[in-house]
């Protein structure tokens, strides 16, 4: 930086020709009534963008732009540079390589960062320049987890604590916690809550031979969020199960709990389960959006033909509704959406379910507990002498099950249920394989409904793809417009933000009964259902969906590939 110390920013945004003199006078000016910094009063004064800053910048002074989330840092130059250090010069200390440290700042003309940096690391510094947003934003993410780590371990005494454990669903202060493991309570809780604003739907706490890897899953996506320190799991795993009201003296069998949170003012639900391993407890905490309760059905993904056959379906009298998919493919939201649309003062409504994820006003909940006898095949026979008119059964395993449902149907009861089957049409030959008479499944049965989960192009960084670039991926696309995300920071480089589902539906027709009587093939029926009811295939409702915009050929593909 020797060749650099006399350059300001402004005069080097005028020698690259970025602004004019009397525009850095006017934004010197700015900067001194608005208390600014000088990038930041040409941002506002409209004269420059961050990103134009950024590049000028670089160009001048022949360093490197980098993103920071193509980053992973290095977590011992975390602990030496502090992050009151961080925030003051925002700036971030990324790597060590061939005797330099590389640091990331948005302004490169620091000199008095530089040099404290340098005296603190005893290393020389190479400087790149990232956006300020950038900084920012991995400033509050890794120092969060890293400070509370070092907390935690300066504050760890060995000794055993237990706690009674709070009550089920209370709201939940998880920080709350004695003197001595108050720092392990900060910890797990800066973990979940990054996890939240991350929109993750689970949580891993993952241990291995050395370490302690948390992984956040992201729609559907498994991202790394932290790696702690393995004197710190035994700590992490007690706290988790104190809030979660499991047995913190027990870690040889597989345990369940749940507590909630408020998050933003917005209660929030963590369901928790724990698993016993070779290197400690696996645990992992599946985090439930309250606002999921509220979905409907053409919050899903449903649209046009098959939403129309939906809604007809669940509008059903009596009968017997299968959601069918593998597991993570939304059946639950699904049968959510529908329990929302029938839930009226003038019905019965009463589910079962293995476990109750979500509570829903005005519908009676119950959950299997196999220990205490309480299936869902125990559970139907009780729900019937309940005077239902609504049943819901989460999931169809066995053929009791599967008899008493279907009987209930017949017997003028709406069952909604799901089932794990790649396809709708497999549903039915799924139940026949079960033992149960196909006359039965004919009689019984409404329709299905398959399902999965394509993740949705990220808004931020989505862009069209050029006729050249479209052609490629689709030969015969014509004139249609594709996108695609090319990846930022809001969306961890992914291109995608969120998920929403693609549906096959199947509807029980005249015809359709007799066949199925005479044991046709799932193939067969995927035939008629084709021809006869012109069902939209789940790759066909993707590829939809992919021509709207809303993702895209790759994550189609991804999704359906086992068809």
């Amino acid at each position: 930086m020797a060749g650099r110390e006399k350059k300001r920013l402004g005069d080097l945004l005028v020698e690259a020709g970025a602004i004019t003199q009397e525009q850095l006078m006017t934004a010197l000016k700015h900067q001194r009534e608005k208390g600014l910094k000088l990038g930041r009063a040409m941002i506002d004064l409209g004269y420059l963008t961050d990103t134009e800053i950024i590049h000028n910048l670089a160009d001048q002074l022949g360093i490197e732009v980098v993103q920071l989330d193509d980053f992973e840092p290095d977590l011992t130059l975390l602990k030496k540079v502090p992050e009151a250090t961080a925030r003051k010069y925002l700036l971030f200390p990324l790597s060590r390589e061939d005797g330099y440290i590389k640091v990331a700042m948005m302004d490169p003309l620091n000199l008095r960062a530089i040099d404290e940096l340098t005296i603190k690391l005893h290393a020389d510094i190479k400087v790149v320049i990232a956006p300020e947003d950038q900084i920012d934003r991995a400033i509050t993410k890794h120092y969060g987890i890293t400070s509370s780590v070092q907390e935690a371990l300066r504050a760890l005494r060995g000794d055993e604590y237990v706690d009674t454990g709070e009550d089920e669903l209370k709201i939940t202060d998880i920080s709350a916690a004695p003197t001595e493991l108050a720092p392990v309570a900060k910890l797990v809780e800066t973990i979940v809550r990054q996890a939240v604003n991350e929109r993750a739907s689970d949580i891993h706490f993952e241990p291995d031979e050395n370490n302690l890897i948390v992984r956040n899953r992201i729609d559907g996506i498994l991202f790394v969020a932290a790696v702690i320190p393995k004197a710190l799991q035994a700590a992490a795993a007690s706290r988790i199960k104190v809030i979660s009201d499991m047995d913190i003296a027990e870690t040889r069998i597989p345990q369940d709990g749940r507590f909630k949170l408020l998050h933003n003012e917005k209660p929030v639900e963590f369901r928790v389960s724990s698993f016993p391993t070779i290197y400690g407890e696996n645990i992992v905490l599946r985090i439930l959006h309250t606002d999921a309760i509220k979905a409907e059905l053409s919050d899903t993904g449903l649209i046009s033909n098959s939403l129309d056959k939906a809604l007809q379906l669940f509008k059903a009298p009596f009968g017997i509704v299968i959601v069918t998919g593998p597991t993570g493919s939304g059946k639950t939201t699904t049968l959510y959406a529908a329990l929302n649309l029938l839930n009226t003062t003038d019905k019965n409504i009463i589910t079962v379910e293995d476990p109750v994820e979500y509570r829903l006003a005005g519908i009676r909940q119950s959950q299997v507990n196999v220990k205490a006898g309480l299936t869902f095949a125990s559970s139907m026979r009780s729900i019937l002498r309940q005077d239902p008119d609504i049943i819901m059964v989460g999931e169809v395993r066995d053929l009791e099950t599967a008899e008493i449902a279907i009987q209930a149907a017949m017997t003028g009861h709406m069952v909604l249920t799901s089932l794990h089957t790649n396809d709708a049409p497999s549903a039915v030959v799924r139940l026949s394989d079960l033992g149960v008479e196909t006359f039965l499944i004919a009689s019984g049965l409404v329709g299905v409904i398959a399902q999965r989960l394509v993740r949705t192009i990220c808004n931020t960084c989505k862009r069209p793809l050029t006729p050249e670039e479209a052609k490629a991926k689709i030969p015969n696309i014509g004139s249609r417009t594709i996108y695609q995300g090319d990846g930022c920071i809001d969306c961890k480089k992914s291109g995608y933000s969120g998920r929403l589902g693609i549906f096959e539906v199947i509807t029980m027709d005249e015809q359709l009964k007799a066949l199925i009587s005479r044991k046709i093939s799932a193939s067969e029926i995927k035939e008629y259902a084709r021809t006869k009811q012109k069902m939209i295939t789940m790759r066909e409702d993707g590829l939809e969906k992919m021509l709207k915009g809303l993702t895209t050929l790759e994550e189609v593909k991804r999704v359906t590939a086992d068809f």
